[in-house]
Formats: structure tokens, C-alpha cells, sequence
């Protein structure tokens, strides 16, 4: 029996849509728990999981969006998150990946999963790339990577 890593991995989605000529995000927020602000889809990567898969299931398990709607565009940046009410380090991955076809403007999905979101209710919005610095917890850390793309 290994044990497991000081550093978890993690892997983040900014996923994005042309909107009259203007980038937007997708962002949520968890209704009944304001203070954790505001946020974009991703979460762990199991063991023995790439992270391009933990990032598809994710997305799947928080949006209701599928692989197929989606265009990976690619791997922003990487970077070490400390979690203070964790004490513990995340390796955080980054992916840009943009949306193929239309949807709602804003949309509630609850969480499907084996995880601890399990049941969690999620509003969903876009936003204009520029109030994307908004984010909770450093999850707008690779925002600027974006415009490079």
C-alpha cells in the first residue's frame, strides 16, 4: 500500500462561447452557499486517471455538458494552490476548451456524482472574460492565459 501524494491534482475548465463578438465564461455559483462565490466547473483526478479524462467527467458530473459539445482548445497553465482550510497543496491544471453549440443563457443543473457534490444544486451563467477576475479560491489564476490563445 503506496501512500498518496502530498500534492492532489485538479483540473479546472474555462470553458467559453462567442457572443456578439465578445468572449464570454462559463461560471456557477451553489445555491444555498453563497460564500463559496463564484466558480468555474473542475474538481479531483481519481487515481490512475489522466487528467484530460477527470477533466470531461467533471465537467459532465458539475454542467451537464458533454465531451462531443465541446473543442478542447488546450492546457492554459499549471499551478500550486494552497488550500488554508485544507493545509494541503493542489496541483492545479487549467484547460481552455470552447463550446460547439448554443445554450442557455443561464441554467441550474444539479451534480451527479460519487463525490461529496453529490445532490449539490449549481447556477449557471456566462460572463464577459473581463469579470472573470471575480472567481473564488485563485480559480481565475490562468484567466490572463486565455487571451494569449
Amino acid at each position: 500500500m503506496g501512500q498518496s501524494p502530498i500534492v492532489k491534482q485538479k483540473v479546472l475548465a474555462y470553458i467559453t462561447r462567442e457572443n456578439d463578438g465578445k468572449t464570454e465564461l462559463l461560471v456557477f455559483s451553489q445555491k444555498g452557499r453563497p460564500q463559496a462565490g463564484l466558480q468555474v466547473p473542475g474538481g479531483g483526478v481519481e487515481d490512475d486517471e489522466l487528467l484530460i479524462d477527470a477533466l470531461y467527467r467533471e465537467i459532465e458530473e458539475e454542467t451537464g455538458l458533454k465531451r462531443d459539445e465541446l473543442q478542447l482548445q488546450g492546457k492554459l497553465h499549471k499551478h500550486m494552490y494552497y488550500s488554508e482550510d485544507r493545509s494541503r497543496y493542489y496541483e492545479r491544471n487549467f484547460f481552455h476548451l470552447a463550446l460547439k453549440r448554443p445554450v442557455e443563457n443561464e441554467w441550474e443543473y444539479t451534480v451527479e456524482s460519487n463525490g461529496k457534490d453529490d445532490g449539490f444544486k449549481f447556477q449557471f451563467e456566462w460572463r464577459p472574460l473581463e469579470e472573470a477576475s471575480q472567481l473564488a479560491a485563485d480559480m481565475d489564476n490562468a484567466v490572463e492565459w486565455l487571451n494569449e490563445v
